[in-house]
């Protein structure tokens, strides 16, 4: 009884936290809407940052320090229900402003904001600056990760944030950068903020791009999130330059983020020798390749055109970005299914990318050819190794799980999601879009990211399939399970 307890006392002290960092957030939109005027957007923010912060304060300072340790049912149920606390809290400067005219696509629009998603549920809506500005915040905030960054307090508050950190890592395997997790933790946000700025520098010394447009891109592709602001896309601002900067800058929040703790380390050799960086840029490179060489030849476009329209999108559909420069949708088939499993497969491990990741595709390619060598030479003993080193079989069955588990939910939602009686290209891409986190899809959707055409149940479904992937499928779907809440777990 005791364990549970306090367990509900550090339940009530990470929620609180998190509520008092998305009011805080909140305050930033708030002071923007005031210095423009938006008077609307300025009281819609009024009402609930105020709310939230007090809300977050008395949660978070109400409950006396427990040092609670976590089990792993605690980790889980914690992440999610942070996760969903985030989203409701997010959702209301969308409904009081009336940019949605009910509360559900509001919450649609605050989730795919949090979990970097990035598309829309509301017909024909363009967003103010001001709720422009909070969702690229959101999407900054939940791309490494909310709880990423309580983690570096909770030692304050008491509270043993390993099985947190399990259930929150963005990958198979959850690797620390210093002997105490909080400071792992701050080493990924420093790294984190300094790859923001340096891209908002770049992008605001083109004429082309002022403050706003350039902040905003900058937590948009940093947290591969690929809010678009302006409708027409990237292609706005006709600038080589800006697409080059917001590219590479893709590229490198969807690049395993302890490859920059081994630079600042002065291992440069294990960057350079990582198989997953390696195949991840390889992936892009045939991508491009492919892209380009079929517009060329089928659409009969110019090099110059084939190659800037390739080089971008390939790049956003890889990182699960999901930003538009051109009419992707009206491309040759092989280019739409290059893009289609380049999403599939998504960005590396530890990085802000969603989707599967490179290195369970590598692990699943290895298996394959372990498999056909294996079937000459039965009696061989051939370990999968990745980085030289051997994974161990519990990683090796943990990554085939995902993989199958993956693709289950894939096959199951589109079936859930044609009820709707869109076409097959729409009701597919619609699901990879959500799952992966890309929020770009396929079909009547187009390239716009915009899932009016949904009813509001699917709409809430869309919503949890961008947790699941968001929160790499197992901490979602492990609630559903009975064991799970098994009180001795």
């Amino acid at each position: 009884m005791h364990q549970a307890i306090s367990n509900y006392k550090a339940f009530m002290k990470i929620i609180g936290a998190i509520i008092l960092i998305t009011g805080i957030a909140m305050l930033v939109p708030l002071v923007y809407a005031l210095a423009a005027g938006d008077t609307k957007d300025a009281q819609a923010f009024i009402r609930v940052a105020p709310a939230s912060i007090l809300l977050g304060l008395i949660l978070t300072l109400g409950f006396k320090s427990t040092n609670a340790k976590f089990r792993i049912r605690d980790g889980y149920l914690v992440v999610a229900l942070c996760w969903v606390a985030a989203s409701l809290i997010g959702a209301f400067p969308y409904y009081y402003s009336e940019f949605t005219n009910d509360f559900i696509d509001a919450f649609f629009e605050s989730t795919s904001g949090f979990t970097t998603t990035g598309c829309t549920a509301v017909k024909d809506g363009v967003l103010s600056h001001s709720l422009l500005l909070w969702k690229a915040l959101s999407h900054w905030l939940g791309a490494m990760g909310i709880l990423i960054f309580v983690l570096s307090i909770l030692p304050a508050l008491g509270i043993n944030g390993q099985f947190i950190a399990k259930a929150e890592a963005p990958g198979p395997i959850f690797e620390k950068m210093a002997v105490r997790l909080s400071d792992s933790t701050k080493i990924l946000y420093i790294t984190y903020i300094v790859l923001t700025l340096l891209e908002f520098l770049l992008l605001v010394a083109s004429p082309k791009v002022d403050a706003f447009d350039a902040l905003v891109n900058s937590l948009g592709s940093i947290s591969t999130g690929g809010l678009l602001v302006h409708t027409d896309g990237v292609a706005h601002y006709n600038s080589f330059y800006v697409e080059f900067v917001i590219s590479i800058f893709c590229i490198l929040s969807s690049v395993n983020f302890m490859l920059y703790h081994y630079l600042r380390s002065g291992k440069i050799s294990k960057v350079f020798r990582d198989t997953e960086l390696r195949l991840f840029l390889s992936l892009i490179g045939a991508g491009i390749v492919i892209c380009t060489v079929v517009l060329m030849t089928v659409n009969d476009a110019k090099f110059t055109s084939a190659f800037r329209d390739s080089f971008f999108q390939v790049i956003s559909m890889s990182t699960t970005t999901g930003y538009v420069r051109s009419p992707y949708t009206l491309w040759p088939t092989t280019c739409q299914l290059v893009l289609f499993t380049l999403m599939l497969i998504g960005g590396c491990s530890a990085s802000t990318s969603g989707s599967i990741k490179v290195i369970r595709f590598a692990v699943m390619i290895k298996m394959i050819l372990r498999g056909t060598y294996k079937h000459v030479h039965p009696r061989s003993v051939v370990p999968i190794r990745i980085n030289d080193s051997i994974v161990p079989p519990k990683v090796v069955s943990g990554m085939s799980e995902f993989i199958l588990t993956y693709l289950a939910i894939l096959l199951f939602s589109s079936i859930v999601v044609s009820i709707q009686g869109l076409d097959f290209d729409t009701t597919v891409s619609t699901v990879l879009a959500m799952l992966s986190n890309t929020g770009a899809a396929f079909g009547i959707t187009l390239s716009a990211g915009n899932f009016a055409a949904y009813s509001a149940g699917l709409k809430l479904y869309l919503c949890l399939l961008m947790y699941i992937g968001r929160l790499e499928i197992f901490t979602i779907l492990v609630m559903f399970t009975r064991h799970f809440w098994n009180k001795k777990r």
